[in-house]
């Protein structure tokens, strides 16, 4: 007997991301990924030469193990929770990205054609991989926090700072995509 896994639906997913949301509001904490990265910076002693990373981050550790657990979870449920590794894309898009040469897209999580250690030597691996990686970091510092942290916890506790951040990530994700990304591919 084959056991055919599917992804939560909607109706389950999104009660649970509501009910993790209302235990952080009344517990007083608010959710982001990217203050991870601070927190970690802050525990191995960066606030000794930093000011920004110089507070009491025994405080966030929650969030470390939270992030922790996204990884774990998502590596389950990608490994052991999952029928296949390949990713459900529509074919129009799986055709727009062969003609990019991704000839493996739709096969997998991330195409070798970009995050490989080789793909890493090409302008094209390194603009995606560490310039896209730099930008990223850079934007989630400016606009004080992340797509999660925004999105998710921003919006819930409706502050209009978060409600601007999440349209200009759009708005940037919108360029990205239809503008910037097929140049940086058929380099």
């Amino acid at each position: 007997m084959e056991i055919i896994m599917q992804p939560w639906p909607w109706y389950v997913a999104g009660p649970a991301i509501v009910l993790v949301m209302f235990l952080l509001i009344y517990s007083g904490k608010e959710f982001g990924v990217s203050a991870n990265l601070r927190v970690m910076c802050s525990a191995i002693g960066g606030g000794k030469t930093c000011e920004f990373f110089d507070f009491k981050w025994q405080d966030q550790v929650w969030n470390l193990v939270f992030a922790a657990g996204t990884v774990i979870g998502g590596f389950i449920g990608a490994n052991y929770l999952s029928s296949s590794t390949e990713v459900e894309i529509n074919e129009n898009v799986r055709q727009e990205l062969v003609d990019f040469g991704i000839a493996d897209a739709g096969e997998s999580y991330l195409p070798g054609e970009i995050f490989t250690w080789e793909a890493l030597g090409t302008a094209q691996g390194w603009i995606i991989l560490v310039l896209g990686g730099f930008l990223v970091g850079f934007g989630a510092r400016y606009a004080g926090g992340c797509t999660s942290g925004h999105a998710i916890s921003g919006l819930s506790n409706l502050q209009l700072p978060s409600l601007v951040a999440v349209i200009g990530f759009f708005i940037g994700g919108l360029i990205m995509t239809y503008f910037i990304l097929p140049v940086i591919l058929t380099m």
